[in-house]
């Protein structure tokens, strides 16, 4: 079987289905990239590449921009593919996420080949991450609105021509419409509970071994890739002035890096961490601030160790894209006080697999952590229960692979 991936950060999804696929000795698997820089193969898979041969149009209307740089992707995938057909590749299945608009037009080029989609999230003007936040509010009207079914018009038009589509949670399958929802199959991309799981010995050390934290330290986490609203950074660093003054011994350990994954930017030339942080400074003493670490993007190891570590984990989200991060820190068994915001409820249900606090209640995140801090028999309890949700439903080898294997062998 001939089966292509379509990914313009490959494997990110695919990095365990993709090489998997390419062991199986009747397969031949290719990649395609955007990236000029790479292996000619990764773990058995043939890598191909792909670059836009021009930016977005100066001038060119808002509501259109987005749409634009996909068909210019878009334009740059179809002319690779076009040379990968004439070196006599021809794939049986076309496995791509579409976010960026590359696989708008591969069924143009193998027009046979089966192709299915990997389904993130279909915008909506109610129910889910616009018009949540009312710090960030939705100004257009109707004009919002208008501009987010822009936004998902490369949606429709993949909805034509792919056969099947892969969610990894019910919750963001539910955001696309009907009829072409019931193509979905949901299955997530897997979490090595193996790896990530739960070490009493675990220790870590910063500033060059100045600082070291070990289990039994007082420890709250926070985890984002990138420090921003979407990810409730603004309610945790609101409930830091709180957490500090009742809990004298705990570290704040903070993980992300200070760009932007989803929504707005800041104002030019700051940052939301900055901003968040500056606004909360006044309020925190310089000897408790200094028990806050801002520890950017870290090793993959010391973000277990980190977890492993962890006295009380807290994530909170905007209703959007379940991050890996929850699901990791439930594998490890942390404690994890959360945001009770849909697709977290697929995940965590109160008081047995976590906590659950709104969003915005500020007093309430800073009570059931505190509560928990206080209340060792329950941390327990909850981590217990949160890993053996995460090995019974997301377990990479045991769970997820298979049913992810099971997919593509029905589709060809």
């Amino acid at each position: 079987m001939h089966i292509l991936f379509v990914h313009q950060n490959f494997p990110a999804q695919f990095k365990h289905l993709a090489p998997v696929l390419a062991a199986e000795p009747a397969n031949r698997v290719v990649a395609m990239v955007m990236r000029s820089k790479m292996p000619d193969r990764w773990k058995g898979v043939e890598m191909v590449s792909y670059q836009a041969s021009q930016g977005s149009t100066a001038g060119v209307h808002p509501w259109a921009l987005d749409f634009e740089t996909k068909i210019i992707r878009a334009e740059a995938c179809l002319l690779a593919a076009l040379q990968l057909r004439e070196r006599g590749f021809v794939p049986d299945l076309i496995i791509a996420h579409p976010g960026w608009g590359e696989s708008m037009f591969l069924k143009e080029v193998w027009p046979s080949a089966k192709l299915a989609i990997y389904c993130e999230f279909y915008y909506h003007a109610e129910g889910a991450d616009s018009g949540f936040d009312p710090e960030f509010p939705s100004t257009g009207g109707e004009r919002d609105i208008c501009r987010l079914r822009m936004k998902n018009l490369n949606h429709l038009i993949h909805f034509e021509s792919a056969d099947a589509a892969l969610s990894p949670t019910h919750w963001q399958a539910s955001t696309f419409p009907e009829p072409f929802r019931s193509k979905i199959a949901v299955i997530h991309d897997g979490i090595d509970t193996v790896a990530l799981a739960p070490n009493p010995d675990a220790r870590l050390s910063f500033n060059k071994g100045t600082i070291i934290f070990q289990r039994g330290d007082e420890v709250i986490t926070f985890v984002n890739r990138n420090l921003e609203p979407y990810r409730g950074y603004h309610i945790f660093m609101r409930a830091l002035p709180e957490l500090l003054r009742q809990r004298p011994h705990a570290r704040i350990m903070i993980v992300g890096g200070d760009g932007i994954s989803y929504g707005q930017k800041p104002v030019e030339g700051r940052t939301w961490k900055e901003i968040y942080a500056r606004e909360v400074r006044p309020q925190i003493s310089d000897g408790d601030w200094a028990r806050v670490h801002f520890l950017g993007q870290i090793p993959y190891r010391e973000f277990i160790s980190l977890l492993q570590l962890s006295t009380v984990h807290v994530y909170l989200t905007y209703p959007f894209v379940l991050s890996w991060s929850l699901l990791e820190a439930m594998s490890v068994g942390c404690a994890i006080v959360a945001s009770n915001t849909r697709p977290v409820q697929e995940a965590i249900t109160h008081d047995e697999t976590g906590r659950l606090v709104d969003f915005f209640d500020v007093p309430g995140l800073v009570r059931e952590v505190c509560l928990l801090l206080d209340d060792p028999a329950s941390r327990a309890r909850l981590g217990a229960n949160a890993r053996a949700f995460a090995q019974k439903n997301y377990d990479l080898e045991s769970v997820c692979l298979p049913r992810q294997l099971e997919w593509v062998h029905a589709l060809t």
